[in-house]
Formats: C-alpha cells, structure tokens, sequence
C-alpha cells in the first residue's frame, strides 16, 4: 500500500520529517514547465520505466520518495510501480500540483 500526503502537511513535513525527501514529478515536461514544487525532479510518468536506475539513485531503498502529478492520478500509479520495485519509502501526493497551488502556495500556476 502507497502512503499519501496532502499539500499543508508536505509543506509542512518538508522542514523537519520530509527534510530529505525525493520531489518525484512524473508530470509531462511541458506541465513541469508551467507549475513546480521547489527542488522537484521531473522524471515524466512514460520515461519512468526507462529511467527507474536513476530514480533509485536518489531514493536508494527507504528514503521518503514524494511523487506528484496535476490532481494524483498518474502519481498514484507511479508510486505504486516504485513500491513494486522496491525504491524509496513512495508517498502520493493526494491532489498534485493542483492542491499545492490551491492551498499551499498561490504562486504556482493552476492549469
């Protein structure tokens, strides 16, 4: 089973217990492009599989592992394959880059 987060309390967790954690954005890179998280990764949700080396680099086997998408559908999926091959600690986040815009940070752009 994947953990998830919502947007106030990852905002609130990445000073203390999410100090070290992966920002994975399986978004399209034109989506990343328009609206981020700060010190995010954009590994899109079609070159994951391709590129699953490197995000076990940065995750290793425990370290929590933060995927994000527009409202947490495709994250959702690709937490799950990452929990299937064993990387990171995967947390979705419920609502995506959406949420975070809506409730954590305005600055963001909703699209």
């Amino acid at each position: 089973m994947v953990e998830q987060i919502d947007a106030p309390t990852l905002a609130a967790a990445r000073a203390d217990a999410l100090a070290d954690a992966v920002l994975l954005d399986v978004r399209e890179p034109w989506e990343f492009q328009t609206a981020r998280i700060e010190n995010s990764i954009n590994v899109p949700m079609s070159a994951l599989v391709a590129r699953v080396d490197e995000v076990r680099e940065l995750a290793g086997d425990d370290k929590p592992l933060v995927v994000i998408c527009h409202h947490g559908g495709r994250s959702m999926q690709c937490a799950h394959f990452l929990a299937r091959q064993g990387i990171g600690r995967p947390i979705n986040l419920a609502g995506g880059i959406d949420a975070w815009s809506q409730q954590v940070d305005p600055a963001v752009p909703r699209y």
